[in-house]
């Protein structure tokens, strides 16, 4: 899940026995609170273009963006695909079952994943095949290549058939025994499944499901289980062959995945994951501090306190600013030089579900309620 709250931290066992966590109750006293911000000024227009409902989300959603469409879906199962440039529904159907991940596309065929741990692909507004899934999933299913690929709670990842559903391999590593209930990360990087197994990136052959290669983002340290927990957590940026990944609590990284080699990883603590271009990373601290690291070597670039002791969204890097969110509802734009306030607006709603996203010409972003903006920044 790309939290907005520290309520929405939850740990599960591999036994299924479910553990809430805050992250003030692990770190002390309650968060400060923040600075009333007062008067910004608008340096860069932010306009919003449509809205559409979708219904509560309360599961780790993703948000696929292929061209100018958008696939999303709801808590309780209602999954969509949006036109993105006019927030138009291309169709809209209601699965007779919550959902646990999602949404996975390649533009044609979707995935997501059941709370009864059941895989169901979709295409044009039809389900298209279900299989039983033997652990829960809370990471969208990666769709590509004619294929589906599934990565489960226990650290198994499957993958399947695209047009029939048959099983085509499974590959599990033994990792900690708590994981989070949030979205991990999954892709894939010309041919290699590129999947975050606990603090480290691994590429899998695609085909068969070996491990060509492993690389550490994070190292389990402490003397407890939720000490020793740096599982990857979405969302993730990528450009060329670098991925960079942010290893919950613990550091943010890059990795080429052509060479299966770490390029540089920096501590930053904070829960969700980065978004980046051709020059930098940016990763949102657990104390709403906003960080930008330069993204071929880690040395950082700027960091602001503006948003400190906010509870922020992660970040959507765009060609005119920094997009986040508090879970106040607050969209905050901050420039990619310096980290400077750009301009805010206000959301219909609170904390966002999931990071925004590009497609159409529009940022799209998704409150927890279900509200659904398009936004142009011109």
């Amino acid at each position: 899940m790309n939290i907005t709250s520290s309520r929405w931290i939850t740990l599960t066992r591999l036994s299924w026995v479910g553990v809430c966590m805050a992250l003030a109750a692990c770190s002390g006293p309650s968060r400060p609170k923040p600075t009333e911000i007062q008067g910004v000024p608008v340096l860069q227009d932010v306009r919003i273009s449509w809205q559409a409902n979708l219904g509560q989300v309360d599961f780790p959603l993703v948000v696929s963006a292929r061209g100018d469409r958008v696939a999303l879906a709801s808590g309780q199962g209602v999954v969509a695909v949006l036109d993105a440039a006019s927030g138009k529904e291309v169709w809209r159907l209601k699965l007779d079952q919550p959902l646990s991940a999602g949404v996975g596309s390649d533009g044609q065929q979707l995935a997501v994943v059941t709370r009864n741990n059941e895989l169901v692909t979709l295409q044009d507004g039809k389900v298209q095949w279900r299989k039983s899934l033997p652990a829960q999933s809370f990471t969208a299913p990666l769709v590509a290549g004619a294929r589906v690929f599934v990565l489960t709670a226990d650290r198994s990842v499957l993958a399947f058939d695209g047009a029939t559903g048959r099983q085509l391999w499974t590959q599990q590593r033994p990792g900690e025994p708590l994981v989070l209930k949030q979205a991990g990360v999954m892709l894939a990087v010309k041919n290699t499944l590129v999947v975050g197994l606990s603090g480290r990136l691994a590429g899998l052959d695609p085909s068969t499901g070996v491990i060509r290669w492993e690389s550490a983002v994070a190292t389990p340290r402490g003397t407890n289980d939720i000490e020793r927990l740096v599982d990857l957590t979405a969302p993730f940026d990528r450009v060329g062959d670098v991925v960079c990944v942010r290893a919950f609590q613990a550091s943010v990284g890059c990795v080429n995945a052509e060479r299966g080699q770490g390029v540089w990883t920096r501590p930053s603590v904070g829960e969700n994951g980065v978004s980046g271009n051709e020059t930098l990373v940016v990763a949102a601290l657990s104390n709403g501090v906003v960080q930008a690291f330069n993204r071929s070597n880690g040395e950082r670039l700027w960091d602001t306190e503006r948003l400190k002791y906010r509870v922020l969204s992660a970040p959507l890097v765009t060609p005119r600013g920094v997009l986040l969110a508090d879970n106040g509802g607050w969209l905050y734009l901050l420039s990619l030089t310096d980290g400077a306030l750009l301009n805010r607006i206000k959301l219909e709603g609170e904390a966002l579900a999931t990071a925004p996203v590009f497609a159409g010409g529009r940022y799209v972003v998704v409150t927890r309620e279900g509200r659904v903006t398009g936004l142009q920044i011109p």
